[in-house]
C-alpha cells in the first residue's frame, strides 16, 4: 500500500528552479506602495528580491539553505504579502501554509495543478486569482536555462490582483537572453 502522505510531502529532484528576470517583472506592478514583501524561497541574489527592492518596496527574504524552512519559519519583522517561486513538490502543503498567514500572496505554480483536487479544496471558499501568460516561463535549473518546458506556469494569488484572472504577454529579454541570478 502506498503511503499517500509520504508521497504528498516528498522532496522533488528539481525543486531549486530559479525564476528568470523577465518572469518576475509582470507581478511587480501589482505590489502596492509601502508593502513589505516576504520572499520565503529566495536568497539576496533572487530576481524577486532585486526587482521588488528596485520598485521601492522593502523585502524580507529567506531560504532553506539558511536554515529558514518555510514550513516552520516566519520572519519576526512585520510583512504584508508573500511573493516567490516555491518548489513545485508539496504544492498543497505550501499553499496551506501560505493561506494560514491570512495575508495576500503571489506564488508561481504549474498550471497542471489546476487538474488536481487540492486547489479546488484549498480555494473553495476563497477567490483564487491567476496571473496567466501567453507563453511558458523558462527557469534556470542546475545552471542551465530550461528551453523545453513541458508545462505552463502562472502566479497563483490570493487577495493580491485586482480581478480573478489576468492574461498578460510574457516578454523575454533582449534576443531571448535573460539575466540569470539565484
Amino acid at each position: 500500500m502506498i503511503d499517500s502522505k509520504k508521497v504528498l510531502y516528498s522532496k522533488g529532484i528539481n525543486d531549486e528552479c530559479i525564476t528568470l528576470d523577465y518572469a518576475v517583472k509582470p507581478i511587480i506592478k501589482y505590489i502596492p506602495e509601502n508593502w513589505i514583501v516576504w520572499c520565503p524561497f529566495d536568497t539576496k541574489e533572487s530576481e524577486f528580491v532585486k526587482q521588488i527592492k528596485a520598485k521601492g518596496n522593502k523585502v524580507i527574504y529567506s531560504h532553506i539553505s539558511e536554515g529558514k524552512d518555510f514550513y516552520i519559519y516566519e520572519p519576526y519583522e512585520h510583512w504584508d504579502c508573500i511573493i516567490s517561486n516555491p518548489p513545485f513538490t508539496n504544492k498543497r502543503k505550501i499553499f496551506e501554509r501560505a493561506i494560514s498567514f491570512n495575508k495576500p500572496f503571489a506564488l508561481i505554480m504549474s498550471n497542471t495543478w489546476l487538474n488536481d483536487s487540492a486547489p479546488k479544496q484549498l480555494f473553495k471558499d476563497k477567490d483564487l486569482q491567476l496571473l496567466m501568460f501567453d507563453k511558458r516561463m523558462k527557469f534556470l535549473n542546475n545552471g542551465k536555462i530550461s528551453n523545453k518546458i513541458t508545462f505552463s506556469s502562472s502566479y497563483y494569488c490570493w487577495r493580491f490582483l485586482p480581478r480573478q484572472i489576468i492574461m498578460e504577454e510574457l516578454k523575454e529579454g533582449f534576443n531571448g537572453e535573460n539575466k540569470v541570478n539565484k
